[in-house]
């Protein structure tokens, strides 16, 4: 249905195997992309490595958004070994543990404001700084999950955050649109990821969306890198500020 080769991509927020990130950068290559991909710290590097070298990324850089700088790098090195990029997908969230595990209204204000930063400005950071880069357009994307709209047990303070990150890819369509830079969030259901094993009680989480979802079925990283692929396509090219749910019609159950 579309090729991408030729594609210059960058895919942010790879863990391991079991990353969205990963499954969003596999499918990427599988289309024929070329991939940029970042790794958090020296303690995270290990684990990407090895991926980045499976997926035959031409870039590979360390990035940590809260570190002064190192965005600029990595877009500075994509912008010389590059000089474009068609795609961006930010997948990257963050909330420090005592703030996640309580209440909403008791979250400190240094740790929502971090989870803001991290989770929500860094994504539009990374936009204004690939806008340049896309001169005929291209995609930003990042990732949500329904408890940015509904209240969701244990899901505490990034229910909001989402919900700002949402409104976010909103805006950015709009202002963004008329370039022809296309900008959406991918909402897949509960996925079984190491960012996921940091919310309290996620296990209930996903023996429900098994259950009342209509497929009966949980979404993977291939179910939400496929459609990641598709909107960086020109297939989807009047498709913008959408929140792509990706979850077995979880999210349309009561």
């Amino acid at each position: 249905m579309f090729s991408l080769q030729g594609h210059k991509a960058l895919v942010v927020g790879i863990a391991n195997e079991n990353s969205i990130a990963y499954g969003c950068a596999k499918a990427l290559r599988t289309q024929g992309a070329d991939l940029a991909v970042t790794w958090l710290n020296s303690k995270a590097e290990p684990y990407v490595r090895p991926l980045a070298e499976e997926l035959e990324a031409e870039i590979v850089a360390p990035l940590d958004v809260a570190q002064p700088g190192q965005l600029e790098r990595l877009f500075q090195d994509i912008t010389e070994r590059w000089g474009r990029l068609d795609t961006l997908v930010h997948s990257i969230a963050f909330a420090p543990r005592e703030d996640l595990h309580g209440r909403v209204i008791d979250c400190s204000s240094d740790g929502f404001s971090l989870a803001m930063d991290v989770s929500v400005h860094s994504f539009l950071r990374m936009i204004r700084l690939a806008e340049p880069l896309m001169p005929e357009g291209g995609c930003c994307l990042s990732v949500s999950f329904f408890g940015s709209s509904r209240v969701v047990r244990h899901y505490n303070m990034m229910g909001p955050v989402k919900a700002a990150l949402e409104s976010a890819v909103r805006y950015a369509a709009a202002e963004l649109g008329p370039q022809g830079i296309r900008v959406h969030a991918l909402s897949p259901g509960p996925l079984k990821t190491r960012a996921a094993s940091g919310i309290g009680h996620f296990d209930e989480l996903l023996s429900l969306a098994s259950e009342r979802a209509p497929t009966h079925q949980l979404a993977t990283i291939e179910d939400v890198g496929a459609m990641a692929a598709f909107l960086a396509s020109p297939a989807a090219r009047n498709l913008t500020g959408g929140v792509h749910d990706i979850d077995g019609g979880f999210s349309i159950t009561a």
